[in-house]
């Protein structure tokens, strides 16, 4: 399921993506709507599909650092640094929508799966959003969910969930921790490369969601702090209602966050190796859902057990790595998915969605949606796991 070593990093994830590689050579024509211009990349307008939720969504954007620690992978460059994209519920309202990612980082994400030549930075930095920036909170209190994305991506691939999270009632706080990916845009003009897709060893990737669970607690006392939050809305958090959920190695961290930090009530695993295992003492009770694909993974068979509370191990027939993120959607669009991962970009978000809203929905809210119950007619391509 996780994909780590640099070079077999960009290798695997070009497979399992439509946007990210070896799938190019198989792929369908471009879309009608597609140009092709004089240097033979794309030229499509991409677009998110619109959150389901009641609520407009707003997004505000914060750059954190941690000065009781050095960054793990350049401790020469100071404290650990935390780019945030926060998600809220908001009042309706005009104004353009937030950008999906900065034309830097795009250019990096392209330029790291090979695809600079099929896939323009513009067409990929241009993804219609639905996420105002700075636009009005809606009053009231709302549970907070932290997303963390997969090794080598940054969190732009989360913002679909981001936003349906928000739409529905939840603040949304999607992180991306300093040298984890191959391009994301920090304060002072500087792009921050995946140096620790260098620095780590073979069977050392354990180090990453410990990394990432320091993250997220520091991230969890600044957006709680009392009279000075760093987020200027944060009084519309509630603080005794906090889940997390990551992609990959993201989501492995969201387990090892909550076995270090009893604020996080409930966790969801899309699709990630238990790189640093479950403890033995299990998670305290608190809730977890692990949703990937049907291939499966020894460390979820390994780790089922120790899993001491409410408990969901759902798989989905046709889905790939990235079925879990904005990727097969943008993919569609382009004509880009490729053959091996026959589950449309259309049923990819709607499956995840349906099922991590429910999730919180049922742990943080108290709303019971069914959903999570067993199989359903809408959903054909959900499996429910009893044992590991």
């Amino acid at each position: 399921m996780d994909h780590l070593p640099r070079g077999a990093a960009a290798a695997l994830l070009g497979l399992s993506l439509a946007l990210l590689g070896t799938g190019v050579s198989h792929a369908a024509p471009p879309a009608p709507t597609a140009v092709s211009p004089a240097d033979g990349t794309a030229r499509v307008r991409l677009e998110l599909p619109p959150p389901t939720g009641s609520y407009a969504v707003g997004r505000d954007t914060l750059h954190l650092v941690d000065r009781s620690r050095p960054d793990p992978w350049v401790p020469e460059a100071g404290a650990r640094e935390l780019m945030v994209s926060v998600y809220y519920p908001a009042r309706p309202g005009g104004g353009r929508p937030a950008p999906y990612m900065t034309s830097a980082e795009a250019r990096a994400f392209l330029e790291d799966r090979e695809l600079t030549g099929v896939v323009s930075a513009g067409t990929l930095s241009g993804t219609r959003t639905h996420a105002r920036p700075a636009a009005t909170p809606a009053r009231g209190k709302f549970p907070l969910v932290v997303l963390s994305p997969g090794f080598t991506v940054n969190r732009s691939t989360l913002t679909l969930l981001a936003e349906e999270l928000a739409s529905r009632g939840y603040v949304v706080a999607a992180v991306d921790h300093a040298y984890e990916s191959v391009g994301t845009a920090f304060p002072g003009g500087r792009l921050l490369r995946c140096v620790a897709c260098e620095k780590i060893p073979p069977g050392g990737y354990g180090v990453v969601p410990r990394g990432r669970a320091e993250d997220v607690s520091f991230l969890l006392d600044r957006l709680l702090a009392g009279r000075h939050p760093a987020w200027r809305h944060a009084g519309v958090i509630d603080p005794t209602r906090i889940g997390m959920a990551g992609h990959s190695i993201g989501g492995a961290s969201a387990a090892t966050a909550m076995a270090g930090d009893q604020r996080i009530r409930a966790g969801v695993n899309m699709d990630g190796s238990f790189m640093e295992p479950v403890p033995a003492r299990g998670l305290g009770g608190r809730p977890f859902m692990m949703l990937g694909t049907s291939d499966g993974d020894r460390s979820w068979t390994r780790d089922w057990p120790l899993l001491d509370g409410w408990k969901r191990w759902i798989s989905v027939t046709g889905a790939g790595h990235f079925t879990f993120t904005d990727v097969p959607v943008l993919g569609d669009q382009l004509g880009l998915l490729p053959p091996e991962e026959p589950l449309s970009g259309k049923r990819s978000h709607e499956i995840t969605r349906a099922y991590v809203a429910a999730f919180f929905d049922l742990h943080l809210t108290g709303v019971d949606r069914k959903l999570l119950d067993g199989p359903t007619a809408e959903h054909p391509e959900v499996v429910f796991h009893t044992e590991g």
